[in-house]
């Protein structure tokens, strides 16, 4: 990085404050007490994110005389819930590229699945008056070197073919027209497949929503364990325990309490920034009327929207998986990738030098090596999990909620047909390979960026195994 861009870029961050820029909203709601003593319940939901939170949400809509549990670790949204990019994507195959390659018999299946349940999740946003800035805005895939343009036009091509009409390619004049950053060469509109959201408010209306239908929730109660217990299942918890017929795992990057699934998951450190309130000066600058989210098509890419009172959250590019898989408050902080982004930042939209940012965090994703999550039951489909959903839970959970009912269930469904549901991702090798395979994947990566997009043989050895890394 030139001195000049990192004296630019550490000036912008003077100041910000080291937590998502949501969580110090007055609007959070208050800590629920922790469980102490024994529950008894039809239904256990472990952990307190968007998995958990629509999973006892939907057990109850499905049968509202079942009595359900949920306790979560800390409190309802504080992790990769909360503090995300706000992105609620209808694909459930991360991206649509993805899904064809992974499931082409099934990805007219699938996609239609998937605008289902971002219709259901923004039908649910209206029924319980959930106030989480719900834009369905659509997204635009932007290219920024020439590789990724002509990348863009060739899926375009490829995904009408195959019968996809909801995408649109927009050359350099027409996607600088909705946002204007003279790095955009061109771009991949999909008006109607994401909605852009306030995260942390999405996880407390849920927790509310759950509360007001009967769910008994208790925060700051960790799971320690998972045994059988008669005809159901006993976790014990640091004050008490709960003894269930059927329990719903909704931990994702947290160690799962099934441990043969541990291996198919690793912690992924994203990052993001958020910018001080536009003026109408500076929006004016950039144009986004539309609203927009946007990503670019690198595979270190950047992910970026606007805030309903105008912020830019800009955030992604350094996926930062830590020897061991370990999981520390001390990694969500990393000063090296806040300068990073905020060089980066700027040369996006020079327009706006001069602007700071208010916010700076970070946070551990779950990814798997198919990029998309998987699902499965353990102790005689007494227990059901879903996780891996790499970057895209904040849509995609709602859909892993009814497969893990549905598997509890014991009862065919569409959706436990799939391949998708009823297949595994690639496990991770255990360490020192894991994290050796992953940092010779980003370096790779980069060098592919760097390259005119060509993978060179361990990326294509990769692609073989059908094995990836992602943020």
């Amino acid at each position: 990085m030139a001195p000049v861009a990192m004296r630019t870029a550490a000036q912008s961050l003077a100041g910000a404050k080291p937590l998502a820029y949501w969580l110090d909203d007055p609007a959070k709601p208050e800590a629920l007490p922790a469980l102490i003593g024994e529950e008894r319940c039809d239904l256990l939901v472990i952990g307190g994110g968007y998995s958990g939170l629509w999973t006892a949400l939907i057990a109850k809509e499905r049968d509202p005389g079942r009595d359900v549990v949920l306790i979560e670790g800390h409190e309802a949204g504080w992790a990769a819930s909360g503090r995300n990019g706000g992105f609620c994507a209808a694909s459930l195959t991360h991206g649509l590229p993805n899904g064809v390659e992974r499931w082409p018999d099934e990805i007219k299946k699938l996609e239609e699945l998937g605008e289902r349940n971002l219709d259901a999740i923004e039908a649910a946003v209206a029924r319980y008056s959930i106030d989480c800035e719900f834009e369905r805005t659509g997204e635009i895939d932007v290219a920024t070197e020439p590789h990724q343009l002509e990348e863009l036009r060739a899926w375009h091509r490829e995904a009408t073919e195959l019968g996809f009409t909801g995408l649109e390619f927009l050359d350099r004049e027409a996607v600088r027209a909705e946002v204007d950053s003279p790095t955009f060469l061109g771009g991949l509109l999909d008006r109607n497949g994401v909605a852009m959201l306030h995260p942390a408010k999405l996880a407390w209306g849920l927790k509310r929503a759950c509360v007001e239908l009967g769910v008994r929730m208790y925060e700051h109660t960790r799971g320690l364990d998972l045994i059988k217990s008669g005809p159901g299942m006993a976790v014990r918890t640091p004050y008490g325990r709960v003894l269930a017929r059927k329990v719903a795992l909704g931990t994702n990057i947290f160690p799962s309490l099934v441990k043969r699934v541990r291996p198919y998951t690793v912690p992924v450190y994203d990052y993001a920034l958020m910018t001080e309130p536009l003026s109408e000066d500076q929006l004016a600058s950039i144009g986004w009327r539309n609203r927009q989210g946007l990503g670019d098509s690198a595979n270190q890419f950047h992910y970026f929207r606007l805030s309903s009172d105008n912020r830019i959250l800009w955030g992604g590019y350094d996926a930062i998986y830590p020897y061991g898989g370990r999981l520390s408050a001390d990694l969500d902080q990393r000063p090296e990738t806040f300068l990073k982004l905020a060089a980066q930042f700027f040369e996006c939209f020079p327009q706006l030098a001069g602007v700071r940012f208010s916010h700076a965090w970070g946070g551990a994703i779950d990814t798997c090596s198919r990029f998309s999550a998987f699902f499965g039951t353990a102790h005689q489909g007494r227990v059901a999990y879903a996780a891996g959903f790499t970057g895209l839970g904040v849509g995609a959970t709602r859909f892993g909620a009814d497969v893990m009912l549905d598997l509890l269930s014991g009862e065919p469904t569409e959706r436990t047909a799939l391949e998708m549901v009823r297949s595994k991702p690639v496990p991770f090798p255990p360490e020192p390979f894991a994290w050796a395979g992953i940092e010779l994947t980003k370096r790779s990566l980069a060098r592919a960026d760097s390259n005119g997009g060509h993978r060179n043989l361990w990326l294509k050895a990769m692609d073989r195994a059908g094995l990836g890394f992602d943020s």
